[in-house]
């Protein structure tokens, strides 16, 4: 696995791991003028570390950390950029306050087990977010849903960057068992015009176009009535972890029927049927 700084205009970066799969996820980095601002923490210490000597290497004290979303590919290593303000939805808060759920993320992301030990603890968030904020005069976090019930995105107007952070993935198929593929799509609506360059959570750095991609597909999922096979042809086609076609139709199925619970078939993918 590798990871690297892309520069994407003056101040602002992307963290980019590659290639997307379960507990792989991208990074916001922005330097501002008081220090340094990440867009989610990653998931182990593999990940984490090489992201942290990445940034510490400027010297700048790392003053703010924004979580997009409670899933542990983006809070996994919020305690290690422990002097931070951690801003967070709160969904997110309410989430991050109970113990983590080391058994469950080792059967999400087998690869990574070995180091999901059982003395894993994230840290909480220090400055919930219910409305759009400025974080600092270049970035401003604002509360969006669909990936779930409450997430956040930063938005760096200057540099014409949106960290979209779980919002988006590009090149690969999003997973939305707690969330709503629906309010998703229209969310994407309206985020493809925030920014010309949008930072995804897995996958490469895209733009307005990607993010119309992503709710076109949620929205086939949704039309797809419970049946994944009726998912219609799409950029989707060539995209990876097309697995998740399953979970994300029957999620979309069950909201219409108003049943919120978690899919059956993300329940046998955790080996828990």
């Amino acid at each position: 696995m590798t990871g690297h700084l892309e520069e994407l205009a003056p101040g602002a970066y992307a963290w980019l791991q590659s290639p997307a799969r379960p507990g792989v996820t991208n990074a916001g980095v922005v330097v501002d003028a008081d220090g340094i601002t990440l867009v989610d923490s990653l998931m182990v210490a593999s990940q984490y570390e090489p992201l942290a000597e990445a940034v510490e290497r400027w010297g700048l004290p790392i003053r703010r950390l924004v979580l997009t979303s409670s899933h542990i590919g983006h809070v996994g290593g919020s305690a290690r950029f422990w002097m931070a303000a951690c801003y967070g939805s709160p969904q997110t808060s309410a989430l991050l306050d109970q113990p983590p759920n080391v058994v469950g993320y080792r059967r999400m992301t087998p690869e990574f087990a070995d180091e999901l030990t059982d003395d894993l603890r994230t840290r909480p968030v220090s400055h919930t977010v219910t409305d759009p904020v400025q974080l600092t005069d270049a970035l401003a976090a604002y509360p969006v849903t669909g990936h779930q019930l409450e997430n956040l995105v930063v938005v760096a107007p200057g540099a014409g960057v949106l960290y979209a952070g779980a919002m988006c993935c590009f090149g690969t198929t999003p997973l939305a068992f707690d969330g709503d593929p629906a309010a998703w799509a229209a969310q994407l609506d309206e985020m493809a015009g925030w920014a010309p360059v949008v930072v995804p959570g897995q996958g490469p750095v895209g733009g307005p176009a990607e993010v119309s991609a992503l709710a076109d597909y949620l929205r086939a999922c949704v039309a797809a009535d419970g049946d994944p096979t009726a998912i219609g042809p799409g950029p989707w086609d060539d995209w990876t972890m097309r697995s998740n076609d399953a979970v994300n139709v029957e999620r979309a199925a069950m909201l219409a029927r108003g049943d919120r619970s978690v899919p059956p078939t993300m329940l046998h993918q955790l080996g828990l049927t």
